[in-house]
């Protein structure tokens, strides 16, 4: 009798302590865009700026939070590629490669795709995540036949301090206006909610916690929130946005943190009966500091580095001016647009505004400076246009406010009843529009793909050239050696 007290007794102090809630700590990342190195914190007004972020700093940072425990998850929300030289180097032949490399080493636990590892193409993404040694989810990228794109899996299950998570990755179904159509021929993106819900189901009863890890910004996280029962916690990316503490939505909480490894969000958990019962989120700013042990992943990265530094330090022109990128009067805009016509002997030119990614200052112009400037892979493409597309084109881009530069186009333009753009007394490159003449132009291939939105049609008969639009204007300001920044003659309003 007294043996069997003992155990009822033994057994009740068991399922007590199963029942306590259990701690968890979730450490994320998000668009990192290849800052593997610290860079300046310019919104600190103090000589000499101090720097922040890069990989040896994340990984400062989660070992000294992992110190002694069992119950800490590593994740990244995408855009881990795009922004640093590092991403045109191959390591394990994948081009940045080595990026996920140094995230092993770190000790991620997995990352959802963001739109920015497709920029160079389906097979590089591939070979990213071939070299991450942490499993890559994305439940809404598919293929044609509704299967993972790439094999990448819809959800992970972790085990960690005690808890079984489950982690469903999803991308913002805005990918197509995002990448490159050459780059996601036999793609797919699902509808976010849907795809949460399905899967948010099925983990349901396997899991202590379900995470959303996803790469589509917080207002559509926040849709996501609302809209799926099951999901826990959000972790997000894509809108760069720097959420000091969890924003609760639908009693879901959403975190992220900001951009290019400048912070490191920290969310601090209590889970009991498959929910959370506590939580504490911050974000921990990853100032740089000299004063570190060494480690394999610190030598690895200051031999990238080194390397990078060698070929990008080098002076490749000079400024007399700021190259700004002001509304209506870009001066790089400018420069890059002229430089492509040129280039390809056209007659016009167009260059959307957004690939053109950081203002340089005068003074000499590196080659690291231009490749952060234009840090894409876009290739120059050459098309035809009858002059009377050019006139629709241009009434287009002026009515819906386009994020476009034109080159070798001047004239005027109005606005009659109901805001209605008409443009008047065109010229190309000096001579007057002949509405039935076919003009040579050309644009990079991300605008082509994208020509719809920017220019209000498709384009007939495009030929990609083998050039990049970086290479073309490396090789330009190499030639002309020192530029005056100037704004392109345009169309302006009459009155």
């Amino acid at each position: 009798m007294r043996l069997r007290l003992l155990i009822v007794a033994l057994l009740g102090s068991v399922l007590a302590a199963c029942a306590q809630p259990l701690p968890l700590t979730v450490l994320h990342t998000n668009d990192m865009h290849a800052s593997f190195v610290p860079r300046e914190a310019i919104w600190v007004k103090q000589t000499p700026i101090p720097l922040i972020g890069g990989f040896k700093q994340v990984q400062f940072a989660i070992d000294s939070i992992r110190v002694g425990r069992t119950d800490v998850l590593v994740l990244d929300a995408g855009d881990v590629m795009t922004g640093n030289p590092i991403t045109e180097r191959v390591y394990r032949d994948a081009q940045g490669g080595a990026l996920f490399a140094m995230m092993t080493m770190i000790g991620y636990d997995a990352w959802c795709v963001g739109n920015h590892d497709l920029d160079i193409s389906q097979k590089n993404l591939a070979g990213l995540m071939n070299v991450a040694g942490f499993p890559t989810v994305s439940a809404n990228l598919v293929n044609d036949a509704g299967a993972p794109l790439l094999g990448n899996r819809p959800y992970v299950i972790i085990e960690r301090g005690g808890l079984k998570i489950g982690i469903i990755g999803i991308i913002s179904q805005e990918l197509y206006s995002l990448v490159l159509q050459t780059n996601l021929v036999g793609a797919r993106v699902l509808s976010p909610t849907e795809t949460a819900q399905k899967y948010a189901d099925e983990l349901g009863p396997k899991t202590d916690l379900v995470i959303a890890l996803t790469h589509q910004g917080v207002d559509e996280d926040s849709v996501l929130a609302a809209s799926v029962r099951g999901i826990d916690l959000i972790v997000g990316g894509h809108s760069h946005t720097r959420l000091k503490s969890p924003l609760i939505v639908h009693g879901v909480p959403i975190v992220q943190a900001g951009s290019n490894t400048e912070y490191l969000g920290v969310v601090d958990l209590l889970v009991e009966k498959h929910r959370i019962v506590k939580i504490n989120g911050k974000l921990l700013p990853l100032w740089a500091a000299q004063a570190r042990p060494q480690t394999r992943l610190g030598a690895f990265v200051d031999s990238l580095q080194k390397e990078i530094d060698h070929e990008y330090d080098e002076v490749i022109g000079t400024l007399t001016g700021n190259w700004e990128r002001k509304q209506g009067a870009n001066t790089i805009g400018s420069y890059v647009t002229e430089v492509q016509r040129q280039a390809v002997h056209a007659d016009v030119a167009f260059m959307n505004l957004h690939g053109i990614r950081r203002d340089i200052p005068a003074g000499p112009l590196t080659k690291r400076e231009l490749f952060e400037a234009l840090p894409f892979r876009n290739v120059l493409t050459t098309f035809r246009l009858k002059g009377r597309d050019l006139e629709n084109i241009l009434a287009h881009a002026i009515g819906q406010r386009e994020p476009i530069i034109v080159a070798g186009v001047t004239g005027t333009w109005s606005a009659g009843p109901g805001g209605a753009v008409s443009v008047h007394d065109i010229r190309i490159n000096g001579a007057p529009l002949d509405r039935g003449r076919s003009y040579i132009c050309t644009a990079n291939d991300y605008l082509v793909g994208e020509a719809k939105r920017y220019l209000g049609m498709p384009l007939p008969d495009v030929i990609y050239l083998q050039r990049t639009l970086f290479a073309t204007v490396e090789e330009a300001i190499r030639r002309d050696r020192e530029i005056t920044p100037a704004v392109l003659p345009s169309l302006t309003r009459s009155h």
